[in-house]
Order: structure tokens, then sequence, then C-alpha cells
């Protein structure tokens, strides 16, 4: 899940400090690209592998 698909600097609650869109590239890159993966303190090992494997099936292409 993508839980922040616009930079904070972009946020509406922030737009009184004037940033404008391309004047931090790297965290508009960031959010372009970041993928958050569940973390828990009771996260169990066959949850962990449940993730690991929707992953592996995602990202894995077959040549």
């Amino acid at each position: 899940m993508v839980y922040y698909p616009h930079p904070l600097h972009l946020q509406p609650v922030y737009q009184n400090l004037g940033y404008q869109p391309g004047q931090l590239p790297v965290s508009e890159a960031a959010c372009d690209r970041v993928l958050s993966l569940p973390m828990f303190p009771e996260f169990s090992v066959e949850q962990q592998e449940q993730v690991l494997y929707c992953l592996k099936d995602c990202l894995i292409v077959d040549s």
C-alpha cells in the first residue's frame, strides 16, 4: 500500500510554505517508487512468508 502518494511538501496542510512541484525532486521521486510493507510486533513468521511469496509473484517475471 502507498500511504503517501504525494510528498509532504506538496500536501495541502503545507501549501502555506510555498513549495512547488519539482523543488524537492528526490522526495517526489520516492513517492512514485516506495512500497510500504506490513510491519508490526505481532507479525508472525507465517505472515512474513505470505508477504514474501506475494512479492516474489509480483516482482519475478518469467523470461
